[in-house]
């Protein structure tokens, strides 16, 4: 039983109607359907591709970090610019929200693990997990879910893939993480686990980083891709090596944190980057990453609403789960939970 979470209340998922039949004029609103992940009669998803979205209401991380709180509204601020999405796949694609982890009421450590108890959850319903951050502390306490799932069913623990002006590689106490520190968390938990660290970030920041942080990447065997190249470089290029390492990995894990962009498309954040990423390069990227059929999850982080002007972070927020939901859907075959995991019940 998770404790530190509500199922969403659905009045949020609510909007325009231009038919009420007409599944084509559909929009999100119109097929966002409620799970309480707390319900005794749930019962695994048996249909082509199903989606759960799930909130994590949390910026302590950021507060930890010394960084502008704000985030724990940031799923509440998402899920209203993805009432207005169009229904843009075919009707076997199934949509759910999971409802929210918080945690106003618990501290950083438990609320990271209720949320991996949720994620294990959601993929024991067979739903593609989309998580709603949050700072991006949500990254730990995604992957842990993630790996508490593959350990289960005797898998490799997924690869990451990190789009990020920051490495989040910091040093940290024991038990006492922030939004900084949860790839060096991630790869600390993998050690005492006996499994490969394999960590892929695009769009890091020279003046955002430390040189200890470089070093401390280099010593995990990080690949990483500066912000710089990824504005001025060779597109193909930088595929070839995301394809490479793309290959070594059974599944990855996406994670996406807004201030990798530029401050002119992501306002709303807690540290604004006046040189970031172009939104549509990053979305070519995630566009070619999931025709591959290897991302098992997929999340947001740092949408902090008190910062976003006319919710355009937001906004860019969901955009980036249209564009993960459309690829899935166009590749249904290759995240078909039975057909990628080949799990049979005993």
């Amino acid at each position: 039983m998770l404790k530190y979470y509500n199922p969403q209340n659905m009045d949020i998922w609510s909007g325009r109607v231009d038919d009420e039949e007409d599944y084509e004029s559909f929009r999100w609103h119109q097929w966002v359907k409620p799970i309480d992940l707390n319900a005794e009669n749930n019962e695994p998803f048996d249909g082509e591709i199903a989606f759960g979205i799930l909130g994590f209401e949390s910026d302590q991380g950021i507060e930890l970090n010394k960084g502008r709180f704000g985030a724990a509204n940031g799923p509440s601020a998402i899920r209203k610019e993805l009432t207005k999405l169009p229904c843009q796949f075919s009707e076997e694609v199934k949509i759910f929200d999971c409802g929210n982890v918080t945690s106003r009421f618990t501290n950083l450590e438990s609320a990271q693990e209720e949320l991996s108890l949720a994620v294990e959850k959601m993929l024991d319903l067979n739903l593609f997990p989309i998580v709603l951050g949050g700072g991006h502390e949500t990254a730990f306490g995604h992957y842990k879910g993630l790996s508490l799932f593959t350990e289960k069913h005797n898998l490799k623990s997924p690869g990451i893939l990190n789009f990020d002006a920051h490495f989040d590689l910091r040093p940290y106490k024991e038990g006492t993480g922030t939004s900084g520190t949860m790839f060096r968390q991630i790869a600390d938990y993998n050690k005492e686990k006996g499994e490969d660290y394999n960590y892929f970030v695009l769009g890091i920041q020279k003046h955002s980083n430390t040189q200890a942080l470089f070093r401390t990447a280099d010593e995990l065997g990080v690949n990483y891709v500066l912000a710089k190249d990824v504005i001025n470089g060779d597109y193909l290029e930088i595929t070839h090596e995301l394809d490479k390492f793309l290959a070594k990995q059974e599944s990855i894990y996406v994670t996406i944190c807004m201030d990798c962009f530029s401050s002119s498309f992501a306002p709303g954040v807690s540290a604004p980057q006046p040189l970031g990423l172009d939104p549509e390069k990053v979305i070519l990227f995630l566009k070619h990453v999931f025709e591959t059929g290897k991302p098992m999850a997929f999340d947001i982080a740092e949408v902090s609403p008190r910062f976003d002007h006319d919710s355009v972070t937001a906004n860019l927020a969901s955009i980036l789960i249209f564009t993960v939901v459309r690829a899935i859907a166009d590749n249904t075959k290759l995240f078909n939970h039975k057909n990628r995991y080949k799990i049979t019940e005993e």
